[in-house]
């Protein structure tokens, strides 16, 4: 496909150069002796080559062979001479512009042709200098044409790479925003699951103690509607990309508090205080992926693995924040990581971090180290 110079409006270049030509022809003929005075055919040709600009997006091709006709025969019934070869001229650049190199070379190599012919028939020197400025000229114009032709391209080629970083950078966005919604979503379908079994199980032997139970699923699914629905907004159309504000360290004991009212025996050590540490250090995004790993993990041990007990660590390790989760279950069994395990490596990773499995005994370990905000070392005020 060719790639158009685009320019001013077609209308402005049509107008503005008919203005030129007729006006400036009749000025200068006022001033001339022509063997042939200003009639109907002459401003007819005059206006033809402004109107065959007309066509330099439809048809680019029509402009150059119309121009250089009407220049041709304005000039040959001997009218005034003048700025009839602006059009010509404008022609040419356009032509060459719109990516029809050989058409503007051969239009030019005529205009050309012609003004040496006519330097040679006149037999004079000063007459052949004109006619060498008048190849050089013509070449000028393709040349110019090309230039804009060039840069054309070079800008289609930088919007089309902008619009695809933009693309990339939306996509990246939403595949985020889909992380989130798998953590959330296990992890409170998760709770949910444990608490009705329990409330199931107490309905019958223990009534006294299902209140407790309905009212942790009652809090578990209001928590996880609202923020799915904060996520899930984001994604329409018509809804600014600005997520809600992203879960901090200072929300991890919400989850050992759900994994514990769940039936696991939870351990929490954590010796990152949320309150004192370095937000320049230690950014939302280093906290929300601690957050996320905490809740994947212990969504995964309540659900895989039958573990009895589970123990959270949180530290700051050199430059790195440390994220432990280790259970005494049965662990991977040999199973292919899922969607879950998948989304913590990716979150992770994206922070040039790591994430490690080890097999305990019995249990499984899930460490993360993530590194910490560049820039400023900081320290635990």
């Amino acid at each position: 496909m060719q790639r158009r110079f685009q320019g001013p409006p077609t209308s402005f270049i049509v107008i503005a150069v008919a203005l030129i030509q007729v006006l400036g022809t009749v000025f200068s003929a006022s001033h001339q002796a022509v063997l042939r005075p200003l009639d109907p055919l002459a401003f007819m040709l005059l206006l033809a080559g402004p109107a065959a600009l007309a066509f330099r997006t439809r048809r680019p091709a029509v402009m150059l062979p119309i121009t250089v006709a009407a220049t041709s025969i304005y000039l040959l019934l001997g009218y005034a001479w003048g700025p009839i070869v602006l059009s010509l001229a404008l022609s040419i650049i356009l032509t060459a512009a719109a990516g029809l190199r050989w058409q503007a070379w051969l239009g030019a190599g005529i205009c050309a042709g012609a003004v040496v012919l006519l330097a040679v028939l006149a037999g004079d020197e000063t007459g052949l200098v004109r006619a060498s400025a008048g190849v050089a000229w013509a070449a000028i114009l393709v040349l110019i044409g090309e230039a804009f032709r060039r840069r054309g391209e070079r800008m289609a080629e930088y919007r089309r790479r902008r619009e695809a970083a933009k693309q990339a950078e939306r996509d990246e966005y939403r595949l985020t925003l889909a992380r989130d919604i798998h953590d959330v979503v296990a992890h409170s379908l998760s709770m949910i699951n444990v608490q009705a079994s329990v409330a199931l199980h107490l309905g019958t032997d223990d009534p006294e103690k299902l209140r407790p139970a309905l009212e942790a699923i009652k809090a578990a699914s209001k928590e996880s509607l609202a923020e799915v629905r904060q996520l899930l907004g984001v994604l329409r159309d018509d809804a600014p990309l600005s997520p809600a504000a992203p879960p901090s360290l200072g929300r991890i004991p919400e989850l050992v508090d759900d994994a514990r009212r769940g039936g696991l025996q939870m351990r929490f050590e954590n010796l990152v205080d949320p309150e004192r540490v370095d937000p320049e250090r230690v950014g939302a995004a280093q906290q929300e992926a601690a957050y996320r790993i905490v809740q994947e993990a212990l969504s995964n041990v309540r659900r895989h693995s039958g573990a009895a007990s589970a123990v959270v660590l949180l530290e700051l390790a050199g430059n790195s924040l440390r994220v432990r989760i280790d259970d005494d279950g049965g662990g991977l069994r040999g199973a292919p990581a899922g969607n879950g395990l998948r989304g913590m490596q990716e979150r992770v990773e994206a922070l040039g971090g790591t994430l490690g499995l080890m097999p305990l005994e019995p249990g499984l370990r899930v460490e993360a180290n993530v590194p910490l905000s560049a820039g400023q070392e900081g320290h635990q005020r």
